[in-house]
């Protein structure tokens, strides 16, 4: 009798859980291929800039009990002329290159990082 409880329930909600885990990868598929269509729609623009804050985010992913992957995003944070700010994702190489408190022109498209020239 609490098997065929259980079996109902479950044939209920394994459907459901499926749609709302589908729903999600296809959530952020389509909001990732908006990003890119919109940076890529977006001018390359070229502006003077300060560098005013980095930051790093590290994310581990176990493959399986023995295997663990790190992985980490470099950010940097772009103050403009206007006072406004961006923070834009940049290479490990970038990021060890930038020091918060240089000036110089900032290269994007976008929220897309091109490059960065010191003075």
């Amino acid at each position: 009798m609490f098997y065929a409880g259980f079996d109902m329930l479950f044939s209920i909600l394994f459907p459901i859980l499926l749609l709302v885990v589908l729903g999600m990868i296809l959530y952020t598929i389509i909001g990732n291929i908006s990003t890119w269509n919109k940076n890529n729609h977006s001018p390359r623009l070229t502006v003077p800039a300060t560098v005013v804050a980095k930051r790093t985010e590290v994310s581990r992913h176990h493959t399986d009990n023995t295997m663990m992957h790190t992985f980490t995003t470099y950010y940097v944070t772009f103050q403009v002329e206007s006072g406004d700010r961006m923070e834009l994702t940049v290479s490990g190489s970038d990021y060890g290159m930038l020091v918060e408190g240089d000036i110089g022109k900032l290269s994007f498209q976008g929220t897309r990082y091109l490059g960065y020239e010191r003075n």
